[in-house]
């Protein structure tokens, strides 16, 4: 590449890296003015259009550009970036990861050349010949680039796999892509994402806990705010969470809120995301309220440390919007984390994890950094009301209208991996004329359901049996059509089950053996109905088998479940909050 359109190049991504797209455009018009052909300076030209949402530009523009050079990557990145845009699943997921290949190779190569020349200059300025630094100036100049590029694409990629279910895939390329940034937040954030996604796949203790310990060393050097020990008065809790708005984990909030010992406690919310009508539901049980948002995780650490907060709460772990860069700055004297996360931070300065006898029996082989803080029956305590009206329907089993069972899964497709889709095929099997619906967000894609029925026939899974729905948000009501839920495993439904019960349907899980895997264990056995917990996936396909035999027992799950489980544990925020509340004493102490 010419050295002057190479620095325009390496310009027009320092703007990338400052969120200054209009700028990025004018870097693409010097470099267009040096060069009217040059596919670099159209590719900016489009990736600059595809920031600011002009979708048709951007298209066009980068089409220009692989016409005057078809190789050219970043007009192959941003041919990409347009098919995320017209949720295009297959194209764009091809396109990154051609992308990605042709650039891990260009930039070896680059790498191999500045190596050889750091050599070669070595040995010539010790035999006192002259050296042209310009030739390692601009291989510098070009790894740069090429590493841009190959971290857009890997970034990107990793929404598409995720969405397509290939979590391993989405996980390994952001662990990947925050090794090529310079910008040790953006890394943070990254690495956060991969240890999010890694959770979907089983893993031995030993390797989630040397992975997860990594996230700490972004934090090694933060600055810290001293604490003064509390002699008296109320505990102040902070709970801080961007999901304080309609999100799965509001579903759990609620009961911190209203049901805590106000004598005793004081508790004050710190929000970190956007807020909406849930985020008002929540404020209208009389806590204290402070907005962090938009600020910088110092600046917010240093609001929280001035509140004198005793014990801060994290309610979000590595999910998307992690407040953990918050607490490593230590805000607090005494930090937990917990709800909304099911697996351990790593971060040092996480004190404890919440959790329940169930996820973490205490003979189980240790995967946390943390001290585990163990409630009996489960660590999450279900209270939608703030989330969502109810539907007030008719919680009656399909099979007694259809005369055939039908079975359903409602939790995120990324979920379902290789084992649970032979494990469905033989439940299937099993029961003849069952059927399986199946909804999630992947279904809102032409593309997604193509994706997925390829994946089903090469393991000649009776896609014929199989209703594939999009989201949507009357999602509740559609319980009606199920009779029997199927939980996935390794990674277990959450609220996915919560709200299953709640409308009425039994969930059949598999209690398995790492912490995250046995959520759904956990909330059954608070809920009181141990009997649909499985030891093994045989044992998940007898059982949900033998319950579809059971006309009459599907009928009175459909009947007395939600009445059930709001008497049981599952529903008690009053019980709950007191055996919380004994843990904050306790750990304060």
């Amino acid at each position: 590449m010419d050295e002057k359109i190479l620095n325009w190049v390496v310009l027009a991504e320092k703007f990338f890296s400052d969120g200054d797209p209009l700028s990025m455009r004018t870097a693409a018009r010097e470099i267009l003015e040096l060069d009217k052909n040059s596919a670099e300076g159209l590719a900016i030209l489009a990736e600059a259009a595809l920031y600011r949402g002009d979708i048709d530009e951007a298209e066009v523009t980068a089409k220009r550009a692989l016409l005057a050079e078809p190789d050219n990557l970043r007009g192959r990145l941003i041919v990409g970036g347009v098919a995320v845009k017209q949720l295009k699943l297959r194209r764009q997921l091809k396109i990154f990861d051609d992308v990605i290949s042709v650039a891990r190779e260009r930039l070896k190569t680059f790498t191999d050349e500045l190596n050889a020349f750091n050599r070669q200059a070595a040995e010539n300025r010790r035999e006192k010949i002259s050296v042209d630094s310009s030739v390692g100036e601009r291989l510098g100049k070009e790894i740069s680039v090429t590493r841009a590029v190959l971290f857009k694409a890997l970034s990107w990629s990793a929404n598409g796999l995720y969405l397509a279910g290939e979590t391993a895939r989405a996980a390994a390329n952001l662990c990947e892509a925050s090794t090529l940034t310079d910008d040790p937040s953006r890394a943070a954030e990254l690495y956060s994402k991969h240890l999010f996604l890694s959770n979907y796949r089983d893993a031995r203790p030993e390797k989630i806990l040397e992975r997860a310990r990594k996230f700490n060393d972004y934090f090694a050097d933060v600055a810290t705010f001293p604490h003064v020990k509390k002699s008296s008065g109320k505990i102040h809790v902070g709970y801080i969470s961007p999901d304080f708005r309609e999100h799965a984990t509001a579903n759990f909030i609620t009961p911190l809120l209203r049901d805590y010992d106000a004598e005793n406690f004081s508790v004050t919310c710190y929000m970190t995301g956007r807020k909406d009508s849930v985020t008002e539901q929540l404020r209208s049980f009389g806590t204290s309220w402070r907005s962090l948002t938009g600020k910088e995780p110092q600046d917010a650490a240093a609001i929280i440390a001035a509140d004198n907060v005793d014990i801060l709460v994290d309610l979000s772990g590595h999910s998307q919007g992690s407040c953990l860069p918050i607490l490593a700055h230590r805000p607090a004297p005494v930090q937990i984390c917990g709800i909304g996360y099911t697996a351990t931070t790593g971060l040092d300065a996480a004190d404890y994890f919440l959790s329940d006898e169930i996820c973490a029996p205490k003979n189980f082989p240790n995967a946390f950094t943390e001290k585990i803080l163990r409630i009996n029956s489960c660590s999450l305590c279900y209270a939608p009301d703030a989330v969502h009206k109810m539907p007030d329907v008719e919680l009656r089993a399909p099979v007694l209208r259809n005369g055939f069972v039908t079975f359903g899964s409602f939790n995120n497709f990324a979920k379902v991996s290789d084992e649970v889709l032979y494990i469905w095929r033989a439940i299937l099997e099993g029961v003849p004329r069952s059927r399986l619906v199946l909804k999630s967000k992947i279904f809102s894609l032409d593309d997604g359901i193509s994706m997925v029925r390829e994946r089903f026939r090469k393991i000649s899974f009776p896609t014929e049996r199989v209703e594939f729905r999009p989201y949507s948000p009357d999602y509740l009501e559609q319980y009606r059509d199920v009779d029997i839920a199927l939980d996935t495993f390794p990674y277990p439904g959450g609220t996915t089950t919560c709200e299953a019960l709640y409308m009425g349907v039994p969930v059949v899980t598999v209690r398995g053996k790492n912490h995250g895997s046995r959520l759904s264990a956990a909330i059954l056995t608070a809920a009181d109905v141990k009997e649909l917990i499985t030891g093994s996936p045989m044992d998940y396909v007898k059982k949900a088998i033998r319950l579809s035999q059971r006309t009459e027992l599907i009928a009175a799950y459909h009947v007395g479940l939600r009445e059930h489980i709001k008497a049981s544990a599952l529903m008690n925020g009053v019980e709950y909050m007191r055996t919380l509340e004994k843990f904050y004493r306790e750990v304060l102490r």
